[in-house]
């Protein structure tokens, strides 16, 4: 790692507690009560000032000392604030002040970690240590290892030896105790306990805020409000009267209903359990930061992937599993993994349109069979164009079945139903035939290759049972990407300017034969990249997702008890005026600077928090060359025309354009080049 600012100075408490209290194996902070580590935080904040001689602390005062500036992004708020405030507070005070802020402390501290190459940071919310090198200004003397490593190594030789730790150290020992929270990371017995105890005795500063930190984590009613507000009900008229409802635009029936009822509003369907819903861009914010402290997604998901033989499948995990399943198959869908096979998808993508011819009108179910002719071969190293139909049509069946629960059980049960279930263990006997170390040899790797491998050494993380699912859900991406496929390409066929534009810019990219993955970028496609992101925001194919509540809490107001099952409606904000001017036009130009409206918690096409798309990256490029081909061969009308001016959806089990949408090829511009 390069040197850089944090390798060459001391870490303030701030960044050496959130070290602490980070937890490798999920991703995340240990078991610290949101409420606590929000005192935790702000206690080390005021500790690193006292030490800095900005402020003097004890067991009855804070006083400030010195009002110059730290330099310190985080510091010097809260140093400005306590020097503007006339009246003489005590640490208790300035940390009951300060806590409802520390989210924003710690966002800026993992940031700061970050970038400086401290930590990692994984896709869904998840950080790890970076291996770094630090300096003898850190630590007496060069070592190669982690920060993280050698901050907590400190604390064990405090912890576990004679020696005596210094002021810095007794500090976050005080403030990871005051949390309780040495139990989950070191075997503690009664006399490391009895060391601890004298440990935090050694310094005033770390007793007295320590002592702060308790008394506030100790006050109840500071955590949670006991004026919690009722959950609006919406009629079941408002929504028969939406016109949201009878055009399939779930985004835009949610952003009606959250702009009326507020971010927490309840729907009672008939003969049906009553609905939470979650919906705006603070729910959106909370959900991205908080949910994995309080959701969990293995309950609603359950009898879905049993209908596959499977229990602990990826949609399904939460926590430290959860974490390391992501991490492991992160590289299987990746941008990088389809980059170095952008040959062959280029070439499959060429093969299937060369079946099209001037005149002919395809239905739109077609976009998920293009995708399909690329996904198998990258994905699992064979051919299912044969099958894919049928799996397609079981995994809907069944998520309507299962998850949306708007159609009995039996119908999972029909003559049909069996017979395209069947599907499932024709295409794993294709993956399971052609995936022998023989056959394997020289060859790219795919994502069964992953899956296979990750079974192979871990077979309790992916057991035997789960590659049914694995493996068969690799398939069915081709309806979310194919769906999003269709949505683009519809956007475009209905806009013969933003067609042109986007022919442009895929005319330059293919003038010389298919580009390299690094030329597909934002200087070059500029226009297409907005394009998609539009169309993800306007047509977005999951949007809403749901969790079961494993511990309660309160947002904004509203109290939602555990064991509650919750709806988050997380592209509501796509259709929010406040969010979104003019929502229902579509405008390439907002994610362009100085709108840049896509910036923050309301746009959310790929989900929030540990459940994000694992494969958005993938999805984005595949999605853009895929638009760019067609617009360099092809001009597609759509048909029937008057969809061109409002297009209907098909909202369940994921949005995707009214079956009845069709395109028609109107033009051959240039012909394919021959596959090879």
């Amino acid at each position: 790692m390069p040197d850089s600012a944090a390798t060459t100075q001391k870490l303030s408490l701030v960044e050496e507690l959130i070290l602490m209290l980070l937890n490798e194996q999920t991703g995340y902070f240990h078991q610290v009560p949101g409420w606590d580590l929000n005192c935790a935080v702000v206690g080390a904040a005021l500790a690193e000032l006292s030490l800095l001689r900005r402020v003097d602390t004890d067991l009855e005062s804070l006083i400030l000392v010195d009002a110059a500036e730290t330099g310190d992004a985080v510091l010097d708020p809260i140093l400005e604030e306590i020097a503007g405030d006339p009246v003489q507070r005590d640490t208790v005070y300035w940390i009951e002040r300060f806590a409802g802020r520390s989210e924003s402390i710690v966002d800026r501290t993992l940031d700061r970690l970050v970038e400086v190459g401290i930590l990692e940071h994984h896709d869904g919310d998840f950080w790890t240590l970076a291996a770094a090198t630090w300096h003898e200004e850190l630590s007496g003397g060069a070592q190669e290892g982690t920060v993280g490593q050698f901050v907590k190594t400190r604390v064990l030789k405090a912890l576990f030896t004679d020696e005596i730790p210094g002021p810095r150290d007794i500090v976050v020992i005080c403030l990871i105790d005051t949390c309780d929270v040495f139990r989950f990371m070191f075997d503690i017995d009664d006399e490391t306990q009895e060391r601890i105890d004298l440990i935090c005795r050694m310094d005033t500063i770390g007793r007295s805020i320590a002592a702060a930190v308790e008394h506030n984590i100790a006050s109840p009613l500071l955590r949670r409000s006991t004026l919690n507000k009722p959950i609006p009900a919406v009629p079941l008229r408002r929504l028969a009267l939406s016109p949201h409802v009878r055009s399939g635009n779930l985004a835009a029936l949610f952003a009606d209903l959250t702009v009326e009822y507020g971010p927490v509003f309840r729907i009672r369907p008939p003969f049906a359990k009553p609905m939470t819903f979650l919906a705006g861009p603070g729910a959106n914010e909370w959900v991205h930061r908080h949910g994995r402290m309080h959701l969990k997604a293995g309950g609603y998901f359950a009898d879905f992937e049993k209908l596959y033989g499977a229990h602990g499948v990826l949609p399904s995990l939460d926590g430290a599993d959860h974490f390391r399943l992501r991490k492991a198959m992160g590289p299987a869908y990746s941008r990088a993994r389809l980059a170095g096979r952008l040959d062959d998808m280029c070439r499959l993508a060429r093969e299937y349109m060369a079946g099209w011819t001037v005149g002919e009108t395809f239905p739109v179910r077609a976009c998920r069979r293009m995708v399909n002719a690329q996904l198998s071969p990258l994905f699992l190293s064979v051919e299912s164009q044969d099958i894919i139909d049928d799996l397609m049509d079981f995994k809907e069946r069944a998520l309507t079945t299962h998850i949306v629960n708007a159609l009995p059980r039996f119908m999972l049960n029909t003559p049909g139903m069996r017979r395209r279930a069947r599907a499932v263990d024709t295409l794993l006997e294709r993956v399971q035939a052609v995936h022998t170390p023989a056959q394997r040899a020289g060859c790219p790797r795919t994502l069964a290759d992953d899956w296979l491998s990750l079974h192979a050494s871990d077979p309790q993380l992916v057991p035997e049972s789960n590659l049914r699912f694995a493996l068969s859900a690799a398939l069915v991406a081709s309806v979310y990407l194919g769906d999003a496929l269709s949505f683009a390409v519809y956007a475009m066929a209905a806009r013969p300017e933003l067609y042109e534009r986007i022919r442009a810019e895929a005319d330059a990219l293919f003038a010389n034969g298919d580009p390299d993955a690094e030329d597909f970028n934002q200087d070059s496609m500029g226009v297409t990249h907005r394009f998609l992101m539009e169309c993800l925001r306007m047509y977005p194919i999951v949007p809403m997702s749901m969790r079961d509540v494993m511990n309660s809490f309160v947002l904004e107001g509203h109290e939602i008890p555990v064991g509650s099952r919750v709806y988050i409606a997380q592209t509501a904000p796509h259709y929010m005026e406040d969010i979104f001017p003019d929502p229902f036009s579509f405008d390439i130009d907002r994610y362009a600077p100085p709108r840049d409206e896509h910036h923050g918690p309301g746009y959310a096409p790929y989900g929030l928090g540990t459940h994000r798309c694992l494969g958005s990256r993938w999805l984005d490029l595949q999605l853009a060359v895929n638009v760019l081909m067609i617009a360099h061969h092809f001009t597609l009308e759509v048909m029937p025309a008057r969809y061109a001016d409002a297009l209907p959806f098909s909202p369940l089990p994921s949005m995707k354009p009214t079956g009845k949408l069709k395109f028609r090829v109107a033009e051959k511009r240039r012909d394919l080049p021959a596959s090879h």
